[in-house]
């Protein structure tokens, strides 16, 4: 059990990141249960700090966007178990859809800054492979009618009729609707998109995610370990790119014209991630210099159609409440829901593209929901080390109209991690 002792407030850091490869919709993961998955990271990561008793870890806090099936309702409390953690070590799942590992980390810094912990394991998980399909109950026994079930792996079911009908449109028809509404051509929606698969490939071939992503191995005997992420094409053109029909509308640029293609788009995938969050004090308790303090942080939330959006607000508040401004900003991670979606983002900051997901972004790396912001923390904290600049911005939008930000200010300076 962890020891209770008297704390006082603190910073709150980053001390280490790792994250599973993310697999391909019915790929490498698609056999490996989310629980397990969440095991293998939140044990992966007490591993990883060399003087960590694991009895001292305060909590453990999980992202997780479905919780409909072998998520097991509170994944974190599964994944402590499973991962041979003691049993006095708690875990609680939170569920802010993309941003639900996003918010396990903010609020991990929320108990550290408290003084209510000093070490927390946050993170998060999804298996999109095997988010099941769900059937609702009957208000009425032995009924005479059918019943439809619904898959659980992205998006509305089961819709409230009270809802407003343009709050429940797909992710895809917001994402047109947010490029109309700011010129986002497809055009630049593939180039944004070869950009992201050439980033990504070149950043594994220099050796950027090394230390950022464990390969994932089953039990003995079981399948080879995935080392990469599988999503990432390095041979796409923009030619490959520009003859994938739209996904969610008949082609065309004009009005009621589609442009978003699954090649623009993130693919479904299963992963998981985590980070170390830890206090001043936590450098003794786990041998790890801490990566980078979480300077800021802020939520928002905006018309659910325009859900791709929510970022803007959400960096500048962000920024704001740390006591920065973008010409302050050496690094930009925004999870790549929709090519189309991030430009609008980048287009209303100003911000120079070469500073946004140098080592790629969810359209090539996947996107597996609740793993997904922790992955932008951990790759913006390396990043920071990395490049030697001072201040990062980590953000994600988030289905049905939020979005979320944290800032982190590197406190190891320049050089190479």
């Amino acid at each position: 059990m962890a020891e209770q002792t008297s704390r006082q407030a603190s910073h709150a850091f980053v001390l280490d990141a790792v994250r599973t490869p993310f697999g391909r919709y019915g790929g490498a993961l698609a056999h490996v249960r989310p629980d397990d998955l969440a095991a293998f990271v939140v044990g992966e990561q007490v591993r990883r700090a060399p003087a960590l008793d694991p009895a001292v870890v305060d909590d453990v806090i999980l992202g997780n966007a479905n919780g409909a099936g072998e998520d097991n309702r509170d994944v974190a409390r599964m994944a402590v178990l499973l991962s041979g953690l003691p049993i006095g070590v708690p875990g609680v799942s939170v569920n802010r859809l993309c941003g639900s590992s996003l918010e396990a980390a903010v609020q991990a810094a929320r108990a550290i800054e408290s003084g209510d912990a000093d070490v927390v394991v946050a993170g998060g998980v999804e298996s999109m492979s095997r988010a099941p399909w769900v059937l609702p109950k009957t208000e009425k026994p032995f009924p005479a009618g059918d019943l439809n079930l619904s898959s659980t792996t992205l998006g509305w079911r089961m819709v409230n009729p009270r809802m407003r009908e343009e709050w429940t449109v797909s992710l895809g028809e917001a994402t047109e609707r947010l490029r109309e509404r700011h010129g986002v051509t497809r055009e630049r929606q593939d180039e944004y998109a070869l950009r992201s698969h050439t980033l990504a490939h070149a950043a594994w071939e220099a050796g950027h995610y090394d230390d950022l992503v464990t390969p994932y191995r089953a039990a003995a005997g079981a399948e080879p370990p995935l080392l990469r992420d599988e999503p990432i094409r390095p041979g796409t053109s923009l030619e490959r790119l520009a003859a994938l029909k739209p996904s969610f509308r008949p082609a065309g640029d004009g009005p009621g014209g589609g442009t978003v293609t699954a090649g623009s788009s993130s693919p479904l995938t299963d992963g998981a991630s985590a980070a170390l969050i830890g206090s001043e004090r936590a450098v003794g308790l786990t041998g790890l210099e801490p990566l980078a303090r979480i300077a800021g942080r802020a939520t928002v939330a905006n018309e659910p159609q325009y859900f791709g959006y929510a970022p803007v607000e959400a960096v500048e508040r962000a920024l704001e409440r740390s006591g920065i401004g973008w010409a302050d900003v050496s690094a930009v991670e925004i999870n790549e829901a929709f090519a189309a979606q991030t430009l609008a983002c980048t287009d209303a900051w100003g911000v120079d593209l070469g500073l946004v997901n140098a080592w790629g972004g969810a359209i090539a790396l996947g996107h597996p929901l609740g793993a997904s912001g922790t992955r932008v923390l951990g790759t913006l904290a390396r990043r920071l080390v990395a490049e030697g600049g001072r201040w990062g911005v980590a953000a994600i939008c988030i289905g049905v109209g939020q979005g979320m930000a944290v800032v982190l200010e590197n406190v190891r300076g320049g050089g190479p991690a």
